[in-house]
């Protein structure tokens, strides 16, 4: 079903906020693309919401759609708005948390050791 679902967002004009709704008290997410090679999540959050610190074996790049959060990459911290994005280095812990209610995309390619 999830999978019939992405396909019906191919080859369409995409307003990406538009795709995942804000719910109260939680954090919701969707996923658009999913493959061998990557993929690409869309997330809500509610205010005071986030993610804890922990690591992933991937790059992950983070672009904010709506609202603003902070972020922790290996303990520096970084303040982001709709419109921004950062790179979370593979391997390197990393949290974030939301200011005001916040969309995210977050985009993970899957790449080959010393590529």
């Amino acid at each position: 079903m999830a999978k019939e679902k992405r396909a019906e967002l191919q080859g369409k004009v995409l307003r990406l906020p538009d795709l995942v709704a804000y719910q109260d008290g939680t954090v919701a997410s969707r996923m658009i693309i999913n493959n061998r090679s990557g993929s690409i999540t869309l997330f809500s959050f509610d205010e005071d919401e986030g993610l804890s610190e922990h690591t992933a074996p991937y790059d992950a790049v983070v672009t904010i759609l709506d609202g603003e959060c902070e972020v922790w990459i290996a303990g520096e911290t970084h303040q982001m708005s709709a419109g921004e994005t950062i790179i979370f280095p593979a391997n390197v812990p990393h949290a974030l948390s939301a200011i005001t209610r916040f969309k995210m995309s977050l985009t993970m390619i899957r790449g080959s050791e010393g590529a």
